[in-house]
């Protein structure tokens, strides 16, 4: 491992480096693709998106896999506060390289927030808990601070309290997402069933979603039992789901809203709520229009939430190694 006091790529040293890797790596993506690569340069830090990384059936637009950038982007920003910089972030500021996500400027010595301390020590507790919380409220108090962590990200969110509604369209999503034996067979690709060997990489672990999990807590597989609506709306009376809304639907804004997602995520973890993120009913594109279309909204949804609480403390999912996602350390991804 570089040492300390040793000067690496764009005059990080090779531990500040290690820090800015460790918090991208932790970040949630789409089917945990982790579809990112750090870069130090000088006096900055670039975020690009692995284009070998590719979900063709579930996200032929790569809007899920910009929304995961978006949340490693948060990390990073986050790691270059906690080294006493300021982060001066540019979204997409290179035309001619489309693999560049964003860029972050750091030459400013500044002290972190409490506020970034908060959500960095968050970073390495989120978890996925995709399972049935307790049905204790998560709080209007907690539940605003949540929201307000999306202000000045270029994304907004909205609570969803109609349960019903919320029934419906996932049931109607849940039903068509089984049923699409293409998607069923991508997402096949991606799910880990060797898991006790299987320490290092990318994609989904088996037991992270079992067949028989109800399908509002997160992926639709061949064997998942939809329940009855009614059902399913007594069980959403007890969670709380924000939308995250953007202005367009470039990839800009597909960044922009996994930029909120995910400070709004940490900001969950740092007042110890339980959280999901759900994109799958999305990608129905008549359940996407009447989410915004039967309330009035204006804008385009990018992804839901769901808070609450739990007992259960989730397992880590697999992550790539350090090589794999910090361009300039020896022995990494190039």
């Amino acid at each position: 491992m570089t040492s300390e006091a040793e000067i690496g790529p764009g005059g990080w040293t090779g531990a500040e480096a290690e820090v800015l890797g460790r918090a991208v790596q932790r970040a949630p993506s789409v089917h945990n693709t982790q579809p990112w690569v750090v870069e130090p340069v000088d006096g900055a830090v670039v975020l690009r998106e692995r284009l070998d990384v590719a979900l063709p059936h579930h996200d032929p637009l790569r809007r899920d896999l910009a929304m995961s950038c978006g949340a490693a982007l948060a990390n990073l920003e986050l790691a270059v506060r906690i080294l006493g910089r300021r982060a001066d972030v540019t979204i997409l500021p290179d035309a001619d390289r489309p693999d560049v996500v964003a860029r972050i400027d750091a030459t400013v010595p500044a002290s972190p927030s409490e506020q970034d301390l908060r959500r960095f020590a968050a970073i390495t507790a989120r978890r996925s808990d995709r399972t049935r919380f307790t049905g204790l409220p998560a709080g209007r108090q907690h539940v605003a601070r949540v929201a307000r962590a999306a202000v000045a990200t270029g994304a907004a969110t909205v609570l969803l309290p109609d349960a019903g509604e919320l029934a419906r369209l996932f049931d109607h999503a849940a039903r068509a997402i089984r049923d699409d034996g293409a998607y069923q067979r991508e997402l096949a690709l991606w799910t880990i069933r060797d898991e006790t060997s299987h320490r290092h990489g990318a994609g989904l672990g088996r037991t992270v979603v079992p067949d028989g999990e109800l399908p509002w807590a997160g992926l639709v597989r061949r064997g998942t039992a939809v329940p009855e609506p009614r059902v399913l709306r007594s069980r959403l009376k007890h969670e709380t789901f924000l939308l995250f809304l953007t202005p367009d639907d470039a990839r800009g804004d597909h960044v922009h809203a996994g930029h909120a997602l995910e400070r709004c995520w940490l900001e969950a973890v740092s007042l110890k709520l339980s959280a999901a993120v759900l994109t799958q009913p999305l990608h129905v594109p008549e359940v996407r229009s009447a989410l915004v279309e039967d309330r009035g909204l204006a804008g385009f949804p990018q992804a839901l939430m769901r808070l609450g609480r739990s007992l259960r403390i989730a397992p880590p999912s697999v992550r790539r190694g350090l090589g794999e996602v910090l361009v300039g350390r020896r022995g990494s991804h190039t």
